[in-house]
């Protein structure tokens, strides 16, 4: 008899925690169907590194919360702007502030204690609160406003030679991209380097970035069995990291070197050489957590390769879809182009940075091309700490979150004509004006994402848009070059730059 009542109780209790899985699977919000492992079957015609275009779909056919499987992993993507301000703002801000392992980290070893990948926690914080404080805050901000000039020079003299007058036009992201290194590489390391050791950092980076984005997903599905298959992947992924290390390193150890002697008074004068650096902070960072230990050379290639990533591709993508729809739209660029001269006068050498905050049409330009072209389509992954409540969904612990960002700037039930490049939807009574892009009060457009882990470098990553976009437009009228006409079609690299390249004609105004 109590051997019965013993079963009966056991079948009781697995009925009630089947029943209790059953119930948050049915909470789970909807997606298509999944095997064990595997995940949905869509993968087997889908490419988990070009998601976006099957989500869109996904989205009409499900509604705005969508369900994928990843191989064993659980990925939740999110559209509508009131669930993700309720998620990344609201009650649950802290418990979806995680991020979940990157691969790099799982099957490299690399990158865990980066401020983009590190979880919400002492080590995010330090390394946060340093990059903010110590790099990004305003008063270190114009300690590089001559670089920032030089830079200028540069992007304006690369500009000249590949598409002003009779040359045949050239892609401007190439000039957009190495100038913006040129200005990273020196807030970074300290150092203004010459071309060749500029474009060989460049190059490192790119590779590293586009090869871990597209050629690494394969390992989320069945990691014991395709680590063994693709092996070649992870020595070719390992061989690149290990190219940025032989680049960084001799420079990390410079600055080294550096502060040594700075603390000596032996440091002569230099025009390449700032008196700070990001690396300077990076070298005095130790960790509470693991005995005040200070950063390893890893750890610091890590956070430089972010801070160039982070500096350097979002920037140059913004710079080509903002140039381009000037191109597109001439009425738009001689408004502009008004309030520059009406700013700066005719005499002026350059836009300088101090006046462009003044300029209400310059910042409504590129607000309107963020909102058109954010650089990311998504945010970078959250993960649920725990289980959580989003939209009357379970977002069980564990699983990673998305965002769309292109999905919520272009949601035509926020925005009149979403895909028309408007700027004047920014000024005083547009639908625009006064948004808010940290997303506190709301969201309605995120490039910089929101809540506790948005980007860090949002009030720079203004400036350096606003002041190259200025100085461009003052120095070239931007048109349409014959056999290179303006298309907007999408291609994922790293960011979501121009399938087809921008090659404008550039006519100078000043002679």
């Amino acid at each position: 008899m109590e051997t019965s009542w013993l079963l009966l109780a056991g079948a009781l209790l697995l009925s009630v925690l089947v029943l209790r899985r059953h119930a948050k699977n049915r909470r789970l919000p909807p997606g298509p169907p999944a095997v064990p492992l595997f995940g949905n079957l869509l993968w087997l015609r889908n490419s988990a590194a070009d998601v976006e275009p099957l989500l869109l779909k996904l989205f009409k056919r499900y509604g705005p919360v969508v369900t994928l499987r990843v191989g064993s992993r659980l990925a939740i993507f999110v559209s509508d702007r009131r669930l993700a301000h309720a998620a990344l703002v609201g009650a649950g801000a802290v418990t979806i502030s995680n991020r979940p392992k990157a691969a790099t980290t799982a099957l490299l070893g690399v990158g865990e204690n980066i401020i983009t990948n590190a979880d919400y926690g002492p080590v995010w914080r330090l390394l946060r609160r340093n990059l903010v404080a110590e790099t990004l805050h305003p008063s270190r901000v114009r300690l590089f406003a001559p670089a920032r000039a030089w830079v200028r020079g540069v992007l304006l003299d690369k500009l000249r030679a590949g598409g002003a007058g009779d040359a045949a036009p050239a892609d401007s992201m190439d000039a957009f991209r190495y100038t913006m290194f040129c200005l990273l590489v020196l807030m970074c390391f300290g150092e203004r380097l010459d071309e060749p050791a500029v474009r060989a950092i460049e190059d490192a980076e790119r590779a590293w970035l586009l090869y871990i984005s597209r050629e690494l997903s394969v390992f989320l599905f069945l990691p014991s069995v395709t680590t063994r298959l693709f092996r070649c992947r992870l020595q070719t992924a390992r061989a690149l990291r290990q190219r940025q290390t032989d680049l960084f390193v001799p420079l990390i150890n410079a600055r080294r070197e550096y502060k040594r002697r700075a603390k000596e008074g032996q440091v002569p004068a230099s025009e390449t050489t700032f008196h700070h650096s990001y690396v300077d902070t990076l070298l005095d960072v130790t960790l509470p957590e693991e005995g005040h230990r200070a950063l390893t050379d890893g750890e610091i290639v890590s956070l430089c390769s972010e801070f160039l990533t982070a500096g350097t591709d979002t920037t140059s993508t913004g710079l080509q879809w903002i140039m381009a729809e000037l191109v597109k739209n001439p009425a738009v660029q001689e408004r502009l182009h008004a309030e520059i001269k009406a700013t700066c006068g005719d005499d002026a050498d350059e836009v300088k940075e101090e006046v462009v905050h003044g300029m209400p049409y310059l910042r409504a330009v590129i607000l309107e091309g963020l909102r058109k072209h954010p650089p990311g389509h998504f945010l970078l992954p959250h993960e649920a700490a725990e289980d959580m409540d989003v939209g009357g969904y379970l977002i069980p612990k564990g699983a990673t979150v998305n965002f769309m960002v292109a999905e919520m700037g272009r949601d035509e039930q926020e925005w009149e004509r979403p895909m028309e490049f408007a700027p004047e939807r920014f000024l005083e009574g547009g639908d625009g004006a006064g948004v808010d892009m940290t997303g506190t009060k709301g969201i309605r457009m995120m490039p910089f994402g929101v809540g506790r882990r948005i980007c860090a470098g949002l009030s720079i990553a203004m400036l350096h848009l606003e002041y190259f976009v200025a100085n461009m437009v003052r120095e070239f009228e931007w048109k349409e070059a014959p056999d290179h006409e303006v298309e907007f079609e999408e291609k994922r690299e790293f960011t979501v730059v121009m399938k087809k390249p921008l090659r404008p004609r550039l006519v100078p105004r000043r002679t």
